[in-house]
């Protein structure tokens, strides 16, 4: 445990830095439409760092189940609360398209950030262990920065299917606490991450992100490309299409209700099943 007040401390510089990022972008190009792009690679980027250290530490089982659940938990809360409406996953921008929120152009835009930045994270988190701050960073450092084996646990259907649920999960749970407020919101769909990476972790590891996957996931020898993807891509965007299906499609069809969508600018209006 000698190294996990190192790592918190990495973990806490790394939000800060990011946090300081983004308050300058907003500072210096306040309302403009454009400054989603910068904060989407902001925010990112702090999310795969700081799941690179998280992983760290799991690989090497310094942590206790229960207290890595709760560091879990307590940071993402810290990115709900610190993201400035960043989304940080792909999917969660092509739910946006699907439900007429953003253009075609500002979707590819966002998800280009995100995959910038996990491949960004992925390249500077060598440099940070490379200071060898903590014993286990010597260790990681000497392993080359690298996972040692793969992080899918179980047959390549099933694996998908994991990530699909958790997807399809995290989705339903969007579409229904969107109205709550911040302060509530955030803590009930960090609970729920923290659930699904319990339930998910030891067979996928429980990703449900496509750019996190890319950055922390898609390293790690054991499997090809094309296999990871088939887990960490397609399962969760298919999940957010089962998601949308359901709350958008199906259930307004059984109960005979409309269906409310959201236009390009954000305002709702109403639209027949």
């Amino acid at each position: 445990m000698a190294d996990l007040p190192v790592s918190l401390l990495l973990l806490t510089g790394i939000v800060v830095f990011s946090e300081l990022a983004r308050r300058t972008v907003l500072f210096l190009f306040p309302k403009r439409p454009w400054t989603i792009y910068p904060l989407e690679f902001i925010s990112t980027f702090q999310l795969c760092a700081c799941t690179h250290e998280l992983k760290m530490l799991g690989d090497a089982h310094l942590l206790e189940r229960r207290f890595d659940l709760t560091l879990t938990f307590l940071i993402t809360v810290v990115h709900g609360f610190t993201f400035h409406g960043a989304i940080c996953n792909p999917t969660g921008a092509l739910e946006l398209l699907c439900r007429r929120v953003v253009t075609q152009r500002d979707t590819v835009t966002r998800i280009c950030c995100q995959l910038i930045a996990a491949g960004a994270a992925r390249a500077a988190m060598p440099f940070v262990w490379a200071l060898e701050l903590s014993e286990r960073h010597v260790l990681h450092s000497r392993a080359g920065f690298r996972c040692t084996a793969s992080p899918v646990n179980a047959p390549l259907v099933v694996a998908a299917a994991v990530e699909l649920s958790c997807a399809f999960t995290m989705h339903c749970a969007g579409a229904n606490v969107g109205r709550m407020k911040e302060m509530y919101r955030v803590p009930v769909i960090a609970a729920l991450i923290t659930t699904l990476v319990y339930a998910g972790g030891p067979l996928t590891g429980a990703v449900f992100n496509p750019a996190l996957a890319f950055s922390i996931q898609f390293p790690c020898p054991g499997n090809t490309f094309f296999q990871y993807s088939t887990v960490y891509w397609m399962g969760p965007i298919l999940g957010m299409f089962s998601s949308l299906l359901l709350f958008d499609k199906l259930i307004p069809a059984l109960s005979g209700k409309r269906s409310n969508t959201l236009d390009f600018n954000g305002l709702q209006k109403e639209k027949k099943t």
